[in-house]
């Protein structure tokens, strides 16, 4: 495994904190942008954004001036990190009923640290144009399908808002 360096710890660390900090963006300014930008209930759906935008923000800036598909390995991450926050939470809650919020925290940092791994583990994948145009246009479409389902989400589990005290048992599977 390659030696990490402490800018991209760094960057890690300071990611992780932003996206905990969207968290609580909405309640604290509700209007459109900040809905855009953080989740605008506890749905697992919407708890994407605290993982999704952070982390491309990241990609940005750790791979400014970098030579051409530098980020293909990083814009393939975050399906896969999507992915995984959406089917380890619908498992988590959904299909066992668990609700402890140390769970959750510890899912977040351990996806967020996946996604700064896993680029150096695709580092090949960025000599195939076709997979830097397939991972713009995956990365490209969760975004627009987080942006529409902000506002009109579909009446689904995975949107439903699970704030609500034993929301688990009226969930219908």
């Amino acid at each position: 495994m390659p030696k990490l360096s402490r800018g991209l710890l760094a960057a890690f660390v300071v990611t992780t904190l932003v996206g905990a900090c969207l968290h609580f963006l909405y309640t604290l300014l509700p209007n459109p942008v900040t809905a855009l930008l953080a989740p605008v209930n506890e749905s697992l759906w919407e708890h994407l954004k605290i993982l999704v935008w952070p982390y491309l923000a990241a990609m940005l800036l750790l791979t400014r001036n970098g030579p051409p598909g530098c980020r293909t390995p990083w814009l393939l991450t975050v399906p896969v990190l999507s992915a995984a926050m959406l089917g380890i939470g619908w498992l988590y809650h959904m299909t066992l009923g668990g609700e402890a919020l140390a769970v959750d925290i510890g899912l977040y940092v351990v996806l967020m640290a996946a996604g700064f791994l896993l680029p150096e583990v695709l580092d090949g994948a960025s000599e195939h144009p076709l997979l830097g145009t397939l991972s713009v246009l995956a990365v490209l479409a969760l975004a627009a399908a987080m942006i529409l389902f902000t506002f009109l989400p579909p009446d689904h589990p995975l949107f439903l808002d699970l704030s609500g005290v034993n929301t688990w048992s009226t969930i219908p599977y």
